[in-house]
């Protein structure tokens, strides 16, 4: 298998000299970075529109997405950082190199919400309303940046040769460590490709169905913020599932245990709760009017 090719054999799909990057002028513009830029595009245009059909004003939630990006890059950076730390504490200057990837989403979700809470009592706006609106955006965005990682050779599980196995070149693998005993152990004799499980990709049509789950129970929605608690829950699921797979999993210090499987139990425990505990409260409420 010659660098730079991607092939799914048993889908009959052979890609050939797929590129990480591309120069413009002189400049050199990786492929992961324009596609989560994209993917920020796409989710902002589906929050506006969402938000002239249900009369709010579009303009804030540009106004939003600019502080919600900027402290969810940080927010991403800094969660990578913080859970693989022996790989930055003796050269710090490499946080500040994201072109090769290195961010976990699950930094900018928190980092997100955070900001979505200090910007909605700083503009005196329902949290609630105002994410309701933005999750199908998030989720959408979240979808389409999960190709920036196919680009990359990364974020991908562990040994699989079914329907859906991805080949990669060895040589083309991000980082080499993603790389677990039991897919060597299945690299045939003189061959110089893995086979495995191409989890951005399970991921990416999970959070499209989510994205299409939200838009269609958007006008369902018994209360304000249900749609968050949705968004939660089903990207929990999905994302708790999924980071089983996964080999290149950051852990809860001195454990075992995917820091991002914990999270997404909570994520869906939390939403759950929430959701039940909203609903008996309204329920208390039709029934005191009666």
């Amino acid at each position: 298998m010659n660098a730079g090719e991607i092939a799914f054999p048993n889908l009959g799909i052979y890609l050939h000299n797929v590129p990480k990057s591309f120069s413009v002028f002189g400049f050199t513009i990786a492929f992961y970075g324009l596609i989560i830029g994209i993917g920020v595009m796409a989710g902002l245009l589906a929050v506006t529109r969402i938000a002239k059909k249900t009369g709010q004003n579009p303009d804030d939630y540009w106004d939003l997405a600019i502080w919600g990006i900027l402290f969810g890059v940080v927010g991403a950076r800094l969660y990578y950082v913080a859970f693989s730390w022996d790989d930055y504490k003796d050269n710090l200057l490499n946080i500040f190199k994201l072109r090769s990837g290195g961010l976990a989403i699950y930094g900018g979700v928190i980092a997100a919400y955070i900001t979505l809470y200090v910007w909605c009592r700083t503009k005196k706006k329902s949290m609630a309303l105002v994410g309701d609106t933005a999750m199908p955006g998030l989720i959408l965005g979240q979808a389409i940046g999960r190709w920036g990682n196919f680009m990359n050779r990364e974020v991908f599980g562990d040994y699989y040769n079914g329907l859906f196995s991805m080949q990669l070149p060895i040589s083309d693998v991000r980082d080499p460590s993603d790389i677990t005993e039991k897919i060597a152990s299945h690299i045939p004799a003189g061959a110089n490709y893995i086979n495995v499980h191409p989890t951005f990709l399970y991921e990416s049509v999970w959070n499209l169905l989510v994205f299409v789950l939200l838009l269609v129970y958007r006008k369902h929605k018994k209360f304000d913020g249900e749609i968050c608690l949705l968004y939660l829950g089903g990207y929990g699921i999905g994302r708790f599932i999924i980071e089983g797979i996964r080999t290149d999993t950051l852990f809860v210090p001195g454990t075992t245990v995917p820091v991002s499987q914990v999270l997404a139990l909570v994520m869906v425990v939390a939403a759950i709760g929430i959701d039940i505990l909203v609903r008996v409260r309204l329920k208390k409420r039709t029934v005191g009017k009666k």
